[in-house]
């Protein structure tokens, strides 16, 4: 079992996470692109992954938990001892992260690729020669991708580690 300090310590790192994913995607929404995909994304999951599986676990065992029996009552999905307004802002800011992902889907036209020198768009089997600006904007559409679904991670692992951590029964 990983100790308090192990938890907040997983919470924090999980809490850098998200400010990091957040403050990337928003870079690359104002078409700036501060790190190179494989870094960014990289970074964003070693702060989330570790704190994302050690609250899954510890409040696995802890808690004994099951599916809840009225899935829309909040009390049922979060421990006793957090306040509500803690739930709440954490399943806005996951919410921020999911929709910060279905826009980078919607704009996605392809798979964006370099062929014989040439950037190209690959999607369904057909290839479309394209220009560099927009190669790099699908490219970025890509990295949104990937660092917004391991924002929701890092904020679903910032809230189990330290639900756990501080709760005082155990």
């Amino acid at each position: 079992m990983i100790s308090r300090r192990g938890l907040l310590l997983l919470s924090l790192m999980c809490g850098a996470g998200v400010l990091w994913s957040a403050a990337l995607i928003v870079t690359l929404a104002a078409g700036a692109r501060p790190l190179a995909a494989a870094v960014a994304v990289g970074v964003a999951a070693f702060l989330t992954v570790p704190g994302f599986a050690a609250g899954v676990l510890s409040n696995r065992r802890g808690y004994r938990t099951r599916q809840p029996m009225r899935p829309w009552r909040l009390a049922s999905w979060v421990p006793p001892h957090v306040p509500h307004w803690a739930a709440i802002a954490a399943g806005l800011v996951f919410f921020g992260f999911w929709l910060a992902v279905v826009l980078a889907f919607a704009s996605l036209d392809g798979n964006p690729a370099m062929k014989d020198g040439r950037y190209v768009l690959e999607d369904h089997d057909r290839v479309i020669e394209v220009n560099q600006e927009v190669y790099e904007r699908q490219s970025d559409h890509q990295q949104q991708i990937s660092l917004g679904v391991l924002g929701a991670f890092a904020v679903g692992g910032t809230f189990l580690c330290a639900a756990r951590a501080t709760d005082h029964e155990t």
